[in-house]
């Protein structure tokens, strides 16, 4: 399904947003138009549960991710939510009262597996935080490349609290992003951070004021949507395989990534939007 639906303020215009298909009604995909076609907004929806994870909420982000990964034309997602003053609360707990312990591993197998498929998207993706993200909420923002916030935001992973842990990728997300000491301290007392201290903690890149954290990220997708787009999914291949393995491991990872590029059409529209003082038109080929 592809329906014309709303123009949205944009960092300096507006922009028309397209809806893509959807399987659930609390998981939104859009794509923005015109010059912004590269970029996909996926919007939280669940308005009467703070954006909470159930079920259905689950298979729509698995359904839209499986979408953005298979559209070669998508250069890079922001993950965004519709609720106000929420980004979102976690896991559904009211349904997680009702799943017997068998039922519960699954559901967290599922989204952690889901998480992963976020982050193993070949394009950017962008949390944009604006309000409460906790527990799942703040783990599916941890599987993103970039977080931005608003100065109102909270961020914690309160489990233990529960006498459980993060179970979808927090215990591994967060100490590879801050460190172990600051996600251990974190993760055992369960204390939220502000959206400043985020920023100082380096749990995301930018603090906004409130009600704008969407406007800095659509401008770092717009920088983002401007360039190669097969140079910025080799790029991000390079950076996430190669910082799991040793350097001389790394170091032959990056060189194969950029032989990849090399006879590529872009690569000569490149040089030569460079040669001609203009502005490259990168097609992906």
């Amino acid at each position: 399904m592809r329906q014309r639906v709303l123009l949205v303020s944009g960092s300096s215009r507006l922009v028309e947003v397209f809806i893509l298909e959807s399987i659930s009604d609390s998981v939104k995909l859009r794509r923005l138009s015109d010059s912004d076609s590269g970029i996909i907004v996926l919007n939280l929806d669940r308005p009467g549960a703070k954006n909470a994870i159930g079920k259905d909420m689950l298979k729509g982000l698995q359904h839209s991710f499986e979408t953005v990964n298979r559209d070669p034309s998508a250069n890079v997602m922001m993950l965004c939510s519709s609720v106000p003053k929420v980004f979102c609360a976690g896991a559904d707990l009211k349904e997680r009262k009702t799943m017997i312990p068998s039922e519960v591993r699954s559901f967290v197998s599922s989204l952690r597996s889901t998480f992963t498929l976020l982050e193993e998207l070949p394009i950017p993706t962008i949390a944009v935080i604006e309000g409460v993200a906790l527990g799942g909420g703040l783990e599916m923002a941890l599987s993103c490349d970039i977080r931005i916030c608003a100065e109102d935001s909270t961020m914690g992973l309160p489990e233990t609290g529960l006498a459980i842990i993060p179970g979808a990728g927090g215990t591994q997300r967060l100490p590879r992003l801050v460190g172990k000491s600051i996600a251990k301290e974190l993760i055992f007392t369960g204390r939220r951070v502000g959206g400043r201290d985020a920023v100082s903690l380096g749990i995301v890149s930018y603090c906004s004021p409130p009600g704008e954290a969407q406007f800095k990220a659509i401008e770092i997708a717009r920088e983002i949507n401007e360039k190669g787009p097969l140079a910025v999914r080799m790029a991000k291949r390079a950076i996430n395989e190669g910082f799991e393995i040793d350097m001389a491991s790394a170091l032959a990872l990056e060189e194969e990534c950029y032989d990849k590029l090399l006879n590529t059409k872009d690569r000569l529209e490149g040089l030569a939007a460079f040669a001609e003082k203009r502005k490259p038109r990168y097609n992906g080929d």
